[in-house]
């Protein structure tokens, strides 16, 4: 079993990274924040998850070992597959989510794309103890580090994201350009989970 990859940041997507270990790349399936932790570095060490099927052998990668656990633990609720566990780990940050599971905020939960009220609230019973006994702080400040100014490719890798995660091209492009109407200057990855809060 893979516990982690340490090795250079070969390529970087809101949704993918492609990270080289002795002359090997791992194509990792990430999340909106997990690539926000990637930014603007050289290297990096992602935890890994192996999905393996008889069809595809997919690993997934966290920044955290908190946001893998997070994943291990969603994954377990009947209902919820990768991609589907790394949309809310995209939408919400691992303190967000915590605070979501355990104030029982099935509203919350039902925001994100391919999830039911049903499968909302499974987990919500599922997970509530066992996201308590991580002990994750409350809470996370938001940083206000400079952001760069708007232009088209922000837009369309944005778009491109939100295509992979699952959601028809033109509620994404709708919501995007929604979004970068009145924020123009907002980074790739905050526009990406702006949208899937809107989607």
């Amino acid at each position: 079993m893979i516990e982690y990859v340490r090795g250079i940041i070969d390529e970087l997507e809101p949704t993918k990274a492609v990270v080289e270990c002795s002359g090997v790349g791992y194509m990792l399936n990430i999340s909106l924040n997990t690539y926000t932790a990637l930014q603007g570095k050289h290297d990096a060490r992602l935890y890994v998850y192996e999905a393996i099927r008889e069809d595809a052998y997919v690993l997934f990668g966290f920044h955290s070992k908190a946001e893998r656990e997070l994943f291990v633990h969603l994954i377990s609720v009947s209902g919820v597959g990768g991609n589907t566990a790394r949309t809310i780990l995209s939408a919400f940050t691992v303190p967000e989510l915590c605070n979501v599971i355990m104030n029982e905020n099935a509203s919350m939960l039902k925001s994100v794309k391919g999830l039911g009220p049903k499968t909302a609230q499974r987990i919500i019973v599922e997970l509530k103890d066992k996201v308590a006994s991580l002990g994750i702080a409350p809470s996370e400040t938001v940083s206000n580090e400079p952001q760069p100014t708007f232009d088209k490719e922000v837009h369309d890798e944005a778009i491109e994201a939100l295509k992979m995660l699952g959601y028809s091209p033109a509620p994404a492009t709708k919501a995007v350009r929604a979004i970068l109407k009145n924020e123009p200057q907002l980074p790739v990855e905050k526009v990406i989970k702006q949208a899937l809060k809107m989607l």
